[in-house]
């Protein structure tokens, strides 16, 4: 005979004993098999094996993250001293950062950063930093401003001509020659882009030990149309498309050159987004920039470091510019990098902003290209 299934009954106290409470009572009763049970004791200790595997699983990710927060943190901690710094002038306060090496003593040598354009602070949104460790290495100070109308500095740097940064530049000098840390007979400068026009006209008016720049260009309006055309080319646009915004760049030059005011400027057709008034009178006045004639007024090393992909300046025509001009030929040392853009960053690194978060995040001293560090390093044990 076929075994019966165990019952177990759920037990339930009904008062009277009619036939109606009976029958609930039955209903009320239920069964299960010694197979079922094991089938439920199975399912619980699978949830309970589960729920521990999701609690490792949940503190091996915040493990990993920590961990992962921890070496950014190490990656982005820098061997030198940062001092924040506070100069006053006739046109307001310039606040900025002074960077010292950590384990060196004595006086030491000073590179004054000179920004490009943009509303850039002292550290350039830590982008300097790696630059200012190589620096400190070599027992060098850095002294870097937060440009006009950021980071507590006064003014607007909107409202800044080239001659009013080089006027800039010489009150930072001043500043570091009063220093009792910095070696004043070891003072240079680095510069980039724009600071390419401030430098060979702060050459002419201080005694620099040294000039590093980084992609400068020689003409403000050549390099202009040179940017304009070459950014279209890169993002595919028709022959016809970029001759039509180039003649509209040059009705722009044209009101420039007459001294139009901004409403005449707003007025014309334009085929994209307007410049704002302030950065309208800041073009105006410095438009007519060219440093050729100025590259003349370098006395002292320098070092032009160039990217053969940068589509912001002709680099070409910069390189030759400079070779002309600076004489004697034993003064100038060129390096131009393969595969390189304007901020010396790979192409590729350029092209990707999440590579170049990842490196910046996880290898900040790699981000710029190989050998754009060491070429600086050379350069200034040899001077």
């Amino acid at each position: 005979m076929r075994n019966q299934p165990e019952l177990h009954y759920l037990s339930l106290h009904v008062p009277g004993s009619n036939g109606q409470a009976r029958r609930l009572y039955e209903r009320l009763s239920f069964s299960t098999s010694s197979e079922e049970h094991g089938l439920l004791s199975r399912l619980t200790r699978g949830f309970i094996s589960m729920k521990k595997k999701a609690i490792t699983l949940a503190i091996v990710i915040v493990l990993i993250m920590l961990g992962a927060a921890l070496y950014i943190l190490r990656q982005n901690t820098f061997d030198m001293v940062e001092q924040p710094v506070e100069i006053s002038t006739p046109q307001g306060k310039l606040t900025g950062l002074l960077t010292l090496p950590k384990h060196a003593s004595g006086k030491h040598g000073l590179v004054l950063f000179i920004h490009g354009d943009g509303p850039v602070n002292a550290s350039h949104n830590d982008g300097y930093k790696p630059l200012w460790e190589r620096l400190a290495s070599l027992g060098f100070a850095s002294l870097s401003f937060n440009k006009r109308g950021i980071g507590g500095s006064e003014g607007n740097w909107l409202d800044q001509s080239i001659s009013d940064r080089v006027e800039e530049a010489r009150q930072a000098l001043v500043w570091a020659r009063e220093q009792p840390s910095i070696d004043s007979s070891r003072i240079g400068v680095w510069g980039a882009s724009q600071a390419g026009w401030v430098i060979p006209k702060l050459a002419e008016a201080e005694p620099l030990a040294f000039s590093i720049l980084v992609s400068p260009a020689i003409s403000w309006l050549r390099q202009g149309a040179y940017n304009t055309e070459q950014q279209m080319l890169k993002e595919g646009y028709s022959t016809d498309e970029i001759s039509s915004q180039m003649a509209y760049e040059q009705r722009v030059n044209e009101l420039l050159q007459q001294g139009a005011a901004y409403e005449e400027y707003v007025q014309l057709d334009h085929p994209g987004k307007i410049m704002s008034r302030a950065r309208w009178t800041f073009v105006s006045r410095n438009f007519t920039a060219d440093a050729e004639k100025d590259l003349r007024n370098f006395k002292s090393p320098l070092l032009l470091l160039l990217g053969d992909d940068d589509i912001n300046v002709d680099v070409q025509e910069t390189e030759r510019v400079y070779r002309e001009r600076i004489l004697p030929s034993s003064l100038l040392t060129v390096k131009v990098f393969p595969d390189t853009e304007h901020s010396m960053l790979r192409t590729a690194t350029a092209d990707s902003s999440l590579r170049a978060t990842l490196i910046s995040l996880f290898a900040p001293r790699k981000i710029t290209v190989e050998g754009y560090m060491e070429q600086i390093e050379l350069f200034l044990r040899e001077i």
